[in-house]
């Protein structure tokens, strides 16, 4: 029989390829796009024990079938101080056994039913004015399209077996002794590293094995070659993100690389205990079944999906117990004495149960937000270099805004219908001042980046020195404890240059420094600048209301059960 390998191999097969891998992405987005938001506060708030992480990471890796967006959202949190590194490595586990679950859907025999449910969930794609049908019906056409894409992969791939080249090629990849089983899980892992997708090197190796291109035992040796080679997808998402994210992802890798290399020696073993198991699934998968008078294998993509969840799961419980061990080795990898900082991301004194007391819960909405102020001045301990300032300012200000979310938040839910008018102005007047923080958080991250980012001359720098030393002084009208008090000298001995007269000694520098510096420290003076007019907002709106006294009559009415007065819409104390 002649075979037109353009027409009879190439086109089914590349063609089932990108249509599988493009049904792996719709169903992805979709089913993201509808639970993402609730999926990540739910892992938030339900990773608290490494138990806990386990199965919030099999849960929500099963409903958004991505290891790879369940990895970054773990490093994301963990980032974000939400989820600490130990929860997180239990995360990663539950995510390893949650991914493969979609390997066992792809096992389903819905082939040839796929084009068709892909078309109609197209068409409601295309004609749906809810965007949450759209997101529905885009995950339902993933879905479809991944068995139609696969279905075309075996029927493209079965006429290899007719071509002798091939086979003996093939033959070659055998699963039969442990050095061809290293050759076929080394092929796997770099096949899945070189198109980041476990699940498309699955779908091959499910393709190859039903049409009867490889045998079962080689089949599930590839599966484990793509959990390995799966962890280099995580690796290269994690390049350019945090410390913890890239031990997140060494995680990942540790977990597999442990797992492959313990499975590896007892392969041949599993897979007569795979061959016991399977008469449960159907029988013997190295029996063919004739549909339309060719052989085919409907059994291996089963053998294969069960394999790789039976590995997943074998190799969590073997590791679980060794969480702590993970957790400090890898907070080792890097370390550096700013890590030993404190994590302002996390509130420290936000207390969800006070949120009904409103005496105990203003105080700690007032030392939160000063925390914030510190997170805030930590910008300028990074403008100077020093050691134990956060190493970089773009994950220190990710941190503050985080928090500054969480003030804001919890601020507003102290807002009740029957409040008097003088405890809902307290309220407004510290939403207010948490607004302010937040904007000048923002304005002292612009001075640590712009200080950091340039290289500044000997003139230049002294420039930079006194406007952050007179950004200091000024920060110590709204925070007190912040740095160095100024010296006991009489008034008039200790005084800092207006940012007019630091902007004509930076237009003075001449030769003495470059256009980029100059302009850097102009830049940077309007931060200063910026940072300032906030400063005087937030001490004018501490002093707007008389928050002491508010604070004081509210816990004397909680504790006498006095009725809240109505004094007509007017604050019943003067501000201070």
């Amino acid at each position: 029989m002649d075979i037109d390998i353009f027409k009879d191999i190439l086109v089914p097969v590349i063609g089932g390829l990108g249509i599988f891998m493009l049904g792996l992405e719709f169903m992805a987005n979709g089913i993201q796009a509808l639970s993402v938001n609730s999926m990540r506060s739910f892992l938030a708030r339900a990773a608290g024990t490494p138990i806990k992480g386990v199965l919030a990471g099999t849960l929500i890796t099963g409903v958004i079938q991505s290891s790879t967006a369940m990895t970054v959202m773990v490093v994301g949190l963990v980032n974000a101080g939400v989820v600490g590194l130990r929860p997180a490595i239990s995360v990663i586990m539950g995510a390893n056994i949650g991914t493969t679950l979609g390997n066992g859907l792809i096992a389903l025999p819905l082939g040839p039913l796929g084009l068709i449910f892909a078309g109609v969930f197209a068409l409601v794609y295309c004609f749906a004015k809810s965007e949450k049908i759209r997101n529905i019906a885009l995950a339902c056409m993933g879905f479809a399209l991944i068995f139609y894409g696969l279905n075309l992969m075996t029927g493209g791939l079965r006429p290899l077996r007719n071509m002798p080249e091939v086979m003996d090629l093939l033959q070659t990849l055998r699963a039969d002794s442990f050095g061809n089983l290293l050759t076929c899980v080394l092929i796997a892992a770099g096949v899945t590293a070189m198109i980041h997708s476990s699940s498309a090197t699955i779908g091959i190796v499910m393709g190859l094995g039903s049409a009867g291109v490889i045998d079962w035992t080689t089949a599930v040796a590839f599966s484990l070659g793509a959990d390995l080679g799966t962890t280099i997808t995580s690796w290269i998402a994690s390049l350019n993100l945090s410390k913890n994210a890239k031990r997140a992802a060494y995680a990942h890798m540790s977990f597999n690389v442990i797992g492959v290399a313990i499975t590896v020696p007892l392969f041949f073993v599993s897979i007569e205990v795979l061959r016991w198991a399977m008469q449960w699934f159907g029988g013997d998968p190295g029996l063919p079944v004739l549909v339309d008078g060719k052989e085919t294998y409907p059994l291996v993509p089963v053998a294969v999906g069960l394999y790789s969840t039976f590995f997943n799961v074998f190799n969590t419980l073997l590791l679980f117990p060794f969480v702590g061990v993970f957790e400090r080795v890898l907070s080792r990898i890097g370390h550096t004495e700013s890590e030993d900082a404190e994590d302002y991301s996390t509130p420290k004194f936000l207390d969800r149960t006070l949120a009904s007391d409103f005496a105990r819960a203003v105080p700690a909405v007032q030392q939160e937000t000063v925390r914030h102020l510190e997170a805030g001045a930590k910008f300028l301990d990074i403008a100077r270099g020093a050691k134990t300032a956060p190493a970089d300012p773009g994950e220190h200000y990710l941190a503050t805004d985080i928090l500054s979310r969480d003030i804001r938040s919890y601020t507003a839910s102290l807002m009740k219908e029957d409040l008097p008018y003088d405890q809902l102005d307290l309220i407004a007047s510290l939403i207010e001042e948490a607004d302010f923080t937040a904007a000048l958080t923002e304005s002292l991250h612009q001075v640590a980046r712009r200080v950091k980012r340039e290289k500044f001359g000997n003139e230049a720098q002294a420039i930079v020195e006194v406007a952050l030393n007179k950004l200091d002084a000024s920060l110590r009208d709204i925070l007190p404890t912040y740095g160095v008090a100024d010296p006991k000298m009489p008034a008039g001995h200790v005084s800092y240059p207006q940012v007019e007269e630091l902007r004509a000694r930076t237009l003075a520098l001449g030769p003495n420094a470059g256009a980029g510096e100059r302009g850097t420290i102009l830049a940077l003076l309007g931060s200063i600048e910026r940072a300032e007019i906030l400063i005087r907002r937030i001490d004018a709106e501490r002093r707007s209301v008389n928050r002491q006294s508010v604070v004081a009559r509210a816990a004397a009415r909680k504790a006498g059960g006095e009725k809240p007065m109505d004094f007509g819409g007017m604050a019943p104390v003067p501000a201070e």
